[in-house]
């Protein structure tokens, strides 16, 4: 009788364990590329047309095509950095084709003219996260927890700028800067951390008279190094960012 009660005992322990050690669950809800390279430090005060012209001709060109760069930060965000997440992410097609995801429409929607700066991944909307989008926050989180059950939601997306390097004359070097945003949030749409991440690339350009030489062949190599240098010791730093939040979840 005794080795009995030992016994059930034990496994309600067990059980009670298991129950207890199960990872929380996480939606990512938006993974995009913004296609439009931020010149602010090669413009200066000075925001001359011309410059302004180059960047957006660079974004509409068919040949400056970000989707392999994407592409490849995805397929390493989920197979490797996601290990690094005290939480379990949801897989994204339980996300995307669920009604509380197809039915949600964000505050700050992209209008015909901004939908051309972003290249958002497969299945994904653009959802904006940060300064005074607590509408999409708490909207999207409890569209999540509602409608799949999860205890959070991740924003993921990356950015490009240029950097300006050492000069003799009129000529100077360019860089270019690859950055990425993290931010996850609980159910009721509150932070539980953001990361901020950036490397520049190995690779350089040139700038001619302070206005840069946008050959495509050029830049997209600078966005892959870029992405590159980013990527090499991201885990790192997202594991000292995220160790206490699933505290938080």
């Amino acid at each position: 009788m005794k080795t009995m009660k030992n016994m059930l005992l034990f496994f309600l322990m067990l059980s009670v364990f298991t129950v207890s050690a199960q990872k929380k669950k996480v939606a990512v809800v938006t993974f995009y590329a913004n296609k439009v390279i931020d010149f602010t430090e090669i413009a200066g005060d000075k925001l001359t047309e011309s410059v302004a012209k180059k960047v957006f001709d660079l974004r509409d060109n068919p040949k400056f095509n970000l989707q392999p760069i994407l592409n490849k930060y995805h397929d390493a965000f989920f197979t490797e950095y996601a290990k690094s997440f005290p939480f379990d992410l949801i897989p994204e097609a339980d996300v995307v084709n669920s009604d509380a995801y197809k039915n949600f429409v964000p505050k700050f929607q992209m209008d015909k003219f901004q939908a051309n700066d972003y290249l958002v991944y497969n299945g994904y909307k653009y959802i904006y996260d940060g300064p005074a989008a607590a509408a999409n926050e708490e909207g999207i989180a409890k569209a999540m927890a509602d409608g799949i059950q999860a205890d959070g939601v991740m924003f993921v997306h990356i950015d490009f700028a240029f950097e300006k390097g050492f000069g003799i004359g009129g000529t100077s070097t360019l860089k270019v800067k690859a950055f990425t945003r993290i931010s996850a949030y609980n159910k009721k749409g509150e932070k539980l951390f953001v990361i901020n991440e950036n490397e520049r690339s190995k690779k350089t350009m040139v700038m001619v008279g302070g206005v840069p030489v946008l050959d495509v062949d050029k830049i997209l190599p600078n966005c892959e190094s870029a992405l590159e240098e980013l990527m090499g010791d991201l885990n790192k730093r997202i594991q000292k960012i995220v160790k206490k939040t699933e505290a938080k979840l």
